[in-house]
């Protein structure tokens, strides 16, 4: 693939046509002018070989991209035309002018300290070649104008030098930049997904299996006196093992509840309660409003906000009863998660929770963030505790 910048080609070219055509017109004003004796032939020849020359190191030595520094068979090339060209001046002073081409290739393909000296030495050989040939009175723009011309081209060229080289430099900064910010994103990213993945573990199997725990406890204890309830137990314990594994499947597919596969918000909160009452701990479900369409991703949210919150009531709270309702608005739909347990002094931000608590509210509260919702904990000292999320109907996207 051609990686040649449009402009370098359109340069190039520039260049290229210039010296053929001053290569041209010194042959023609050689045929014209200068020719004389046995040194004709010889001169023409010269004239062919350096324009051959010229042609063989722009295909087999070509210059260096910007930036780097020339090749070992582009400095022979360009010495061996410097040397072919003077000669060519001491043969045919016409050819005095083909050195612009030389001018240019030196001065783009050395580094300043070098090209400017060279440059200077090929500008003082085409002065004494212009003297050399004057006839008459000396004119003075045969001394000024090759320098002036030269100094103008270096300038500019050498200009153009550092420019680029300067861009070059700043283009290498911004990739150096977006690839280190593309990093950081990166790392949020994970960062971000490890914390979803371990609040929907959390949420979910963690849950499960600490429910599965509490029933095989309860199943060992009264396995002497009662087999019948310990049985019992062993059977929920069992039922909440095929939910874990259907959870653990759904999970794995794309990681939505598995109680939101086949059921509405409202039936799998009813599912819910009817699974997390059991003995000493009553839960009961009420649906307030007439219940609408629902993005999948708050129906999901307030599910896991649902479990997380009966969790903390099972786990923490020594309570006897708790409810689940969820009401539908004309502007949002919220749900609140209250129990009778021994509640606590103060609800405090997340920071200020311990950390034996896990995720817990936390999670609830990023997750009713993430849907643009808010989540709100009132709680008393042995009046119990009441978690309330409220998500908009119109979801607006949580602010970064």
């Amino acid at each position: 693939m051609d990686h040649t910048d449009p402009d370098e080609r359109w340069l190039g070219a520039i260049v290229h046509g210039a010296f053929f055509l001053l290569l041209g017109s010194s042959f023609a004003r050689f045929l014209s002018r200068d020719q004389g004796g046995t040194r004709t032939g010889w001169v023409a020849a010269l004239f062919a070989f350096f324009c051959l020359l010229y042609v063989l190191g722009h295909l087999l030595a070509p210059p260096p991209r910007p930036g780097l520094p020339p090749t070992r068979r582009h400095l022979v090339w360009l010495g061996a035309a410097t040397a072919v060209w003077v000669v060519l001046l001491v043969l045919a002073p016409s050819a005095t002018w083909c050195v612009m081409p030389l001018l240019f290739a030196g001065l783009h393909a050395l580094p300043p300290r070098i090209a400017v000296p060279a440059a200077a030495v090929l500008t003082a050989l085409v002065v004494l070649s212009e003297i050399r040939v004057a006839d008459g009175p000396l004119n003075p723009n045969m001394v000024v104008a090759p320098p002036a011309v030269a100094a103008v081209a270096t300038a500019v060229l050498v200009h153009l030098q550092r420019q680029g080289a300067r861009q070059r430099v700043l283009i290498g900064d911004l990739v150096r930049t977006r690839h280190e910010l593309a990093a950081t994103e990166r790392r949020a990213g994970v960062l971000a997904e490890r914390q979803r993945l371990s609040a929907e573990i959390h949420d979910s199997l963690a849950q499960e299996l600490s429910s599965q725990r509490m029933l095989l406890q309860a199943a060992e204890r009264v396995w002497g006196t009662d087999r019948e309830a310990a049985r019992e137990h062993v059977r929920a314990a069992a039922e909440i093992t095929s939910r874990s594994l259907a959870e653990a499947r759904r999970f794995v597919h794309d990681l939505a509840p598995a109680d939101l596969a086949e059921r509405s918000l409202a039936e799998a909160l009813g599912e819910l309660a009817w699974r997390e009452s059991g003995p000493g701990l009553a839960v009961d479900f009420r649906l307030d409003g007439e219940q609408g369409p629902l993005p999948e991703r708050v129906a999901a949210a307030l599910l896991r906000i649902a479990q997380g919150a009966l969790a903390n009531v099972r786990e923490h709270a020594a309570a006897t009863r708790a409810a689940l309702t969820l009401t539908w608005l004309d502007d949002q739909v919220s749900l609140d998660v209250a129990d009778n347990g021994r509640g606590c002094r103060q609800a405090g931000p997340p920071a200020s929770e311990p950390s034996t608590r896990g995720h817990g509210l936390p999670a609830m509260r990023i997750r009713a963030r993430q849907v643009g919702g808010t989540l709100t904990v009132e709680s008393t000292p042995g009046e119990g505790t009441v978690v309330s999320a409220a998500v908009p109907l119109v979801v607006k996207e949580p602010a970064l």
